[in-house]
């Protein structure tokens, strides 16, 4: 048996010593091009690159998958007009993976068109200055423009407002491609930069976030009022498109938008934030976007370094760290967890009465088609989803050259067949608005922002709110009439110089309505996110209309208090 086993271990001995001769006798290079190989099949599929599925394809892309009500008129009317929505889509060749495309988007900027804003200082009802840069349609084929104020009241040139992603502004590149392309149709474009964002400083402590909606209603309300006559129209990015989709949801049938289109939004915060943590490659994602926000702290550093963690914030390695030391505690949200569920769009999409086009890449590296509400969207009549395999996050490259972007191709057919429609929306004249059901079954889906006494941002229950907005009376309504008749335009002589190097135009400083958290302070509420004011206002309505009775029934009780009381005493004298 010992011999046995001996002569097993010589010959396995024997046969790896000539195994080892055998891979001596190989040259070297042969094992370099070997790892190389295995090297780049492992990033092949690690970048998710789908460059041989296009090549076996016949590099004709894949086609636009489109997801509606079976009763849409959108659908019927408007997006089945659209070629685009129903061609297909194929990336670029060499940029056929999802990470590189949006890494070439956000360093190279895929050759973004090169023009100068004219921008406009807007003055907000909380006193924050709101940078709003124009490209006019006439700004693409003249270069100098010297009217001061080239548009007139009575000009029916459509508007689009354009909300940026997160940490962006109007010199993005993905923002100069829409508004070029924009203003190319024969339209007016105005790029709503965030406050404290487009070089412009905070001057209040209400710093904007995921779910914060006042400052795009405000400049959309505004310009209603300023061009009545011109259809506006606005497309979100990324973020943006959080914004705007939670800003349709809020405001219902009553706003004063025609059409939107939001491209890559997050839709479910909750599920992204988990989502750019789960694999390693998102991480890098997450910390870019970090790094992103530390800059927007660090600009406003006056205002995080009060309010929140500044140590903490500096030290944050994560979205989720840096909500939890900044925004959190400045926007006074329990935990980072609440504020993404509470800020998540998903939860008004039910409520959307816009014509609304989606746009979305299945493999978006930061915005996961696993937080994508189909159903929400098939049910609501008002909307259109487009996926698309590929795309990554705002680039839909196409092309050789990779310097066009299919989703602003699409959403500048959208808008421009929803033009020539008869289904653009027209606002309701009633001044209050029902939330959607589902927005009012769940705690978690209805706060909104709300500005109390020291400025900065709180939560306010879907119900005060319903509350609030039937007890403006007519004579409020005639004083903020007068206020917007009072309205001065002051000129600006700031001029802002972007990263491309070009220099914006001034145009006016305005002062605007007061906002509907305005018009809510405005009622004798001390404590607006008291969850019992709804309950004393209906008390106090109800002893008003009622005085009369109340003071008979106390009269009558106070009576019978007293000849029961005697009797009882004849009754019961030892009591």
């Amino acid at each position: 048996m010992t011999m046995d086993c001996l002569d097993t271990a010589e010959t396995f001995a024997s046969a790896l010593e000539l195994l080892l001769k055998a891979a001596s006798m190989i040259p070297i290079s042969n094992y370099v091009y070997g790892f190389i190989f295995l090297v780049l099949i492992f990033l092949y599929e690690y970048l998710e690159f789908h460059l041989i599925a296009d090549l076996l394809k016949g590099l004709r892309g894949d086609p636009v998958s489109l997801i509606f009500n079976s009763s849409s008129e959108i659908y019927e009317g408007v997006a089945s007009k659209c070629k685009i929505l129903h061609g297909r889509y194929l990336a670029t060749p060499w940029l056929s993976s999802p990470h590189l495309q949006t890494l070439f988007l956000h360093v190279y900027g895929c050759r973004p068109p090169f023009f100068s804003y004219r921008r406009q200082m807007f003055r907000a009802a909380d006193g924050e200055t709101i940078a709003l840069d124009w490209l006019l349609n006439c700004n693409v084929s003249k270069e100098n423009f010297r009217e001061n104020n080239p548009i007139s009241k009575d000009d029916s040139t459509p508007i689009v407002v354009v909300i940026p992603g997160i940490s962006s502004d109007s010199s993005c590149a993905y923002i100069r491609h829409l508004a070029f392309k924009m203003a190319k149709r024969g339209w007016n474009v105005v790029v709503s930069n965030h406050r404290g964002l487009g070089g412009i400083s905070l001057a209040s402590d209400c710093i904007y976030n995921a779910g914060w909606t006042e400052d795009i209603r405000s400049v959309v309300d505004y310009l209603h009022r300023e061009y009545p006559q011109a259809p506006v129209f606005v497309v979100g990015t990324s973020l943006g498109a959080n914004i705007l989709v939670k800003y349709l949801g809020e405001d219902g049938d009553n706003t004063s938008i025609a059409g939107a289109v939001a491209i890559c939004s997050p839709w479910d915060l909750l599920v992204c934030n988990r989502f750019i943590y789960r694999r390693l490659v998102q991480r890098f994602y997450d910390r870019a976007l970090t790094v992103g926000l530390q800059r927007y702290a660090k600009l406003h550093q006056h205002v995080y370094s009060r309010l929140g963690n500044w140590e903490g914030i500096k030290k944050a390695r994560s979205v989720r760290e840096f909500d939890n030391h900044g925004t959190c505690l400045v926007a006074k949200y329990e935990t980072a967890d609440t504020y993404y569920r509470r800020c998540s769009s998903a939860s008004y999409v039910g409520n959307v009465s816009v014509p609304l086009l989606c746009i979305s890449a299945l493999d978006d590296p930061l915005c996961t088609r696993e937080a994508i509400p189909w159903d929400e969207c098939r049910a609501n009549k008002n909307i259109v989803l487009a996926t698309t395999e590929h795309g990554g996050h705002l680039a839909f490259s196409e092309g050789l050259t990779g310097d066009t972007l299919w989703w602003v191709r699409a959403a500048d057919e959208f808008l421009g067949v929803l033009h020539d429609s008869p289904f653009m929306h027209k606002q309701n004249k009633t001044h209050c608005s029902s939330l959607h059901p589902a927005l009012e079954s769940s705690i978690d889906q209805g706060p909104y922002p709300n500005v109390i006494e020291d400025g900065m941002v709180a939560a306010m229950g879907n119900e005060q709110k319903t509350i609030i907005a039937e007890d403006l009376s007519d004579k409020q309504q005639m004083i903020h009439e007068k206020k917007n008749e009072d309205m001065v335009l002051v000129p600006d002589v700031e001029q802002c110089e972007h990263e491309t190097g070009s220099k914006t135009d001034s145009m006016y400083d305005t002062t605007t309505q007061p906002s509907r958290q305005d018009r809510e302070n405005s009622l004798d509420i001390k404590y607006p996110h008291d969850i019992t004011v709804p309950m004393r206002q209906c008390l106090n309505q109800l002893s008003r209309r009622n005085r009369s009775m109340w003071a008979l029934a106390y009269i009558v009780g106070s009576a019978l208090l007293i000849v029961f009381k005697r009797k009882l005493k004849c009754i019961f004298p030892a009591a």
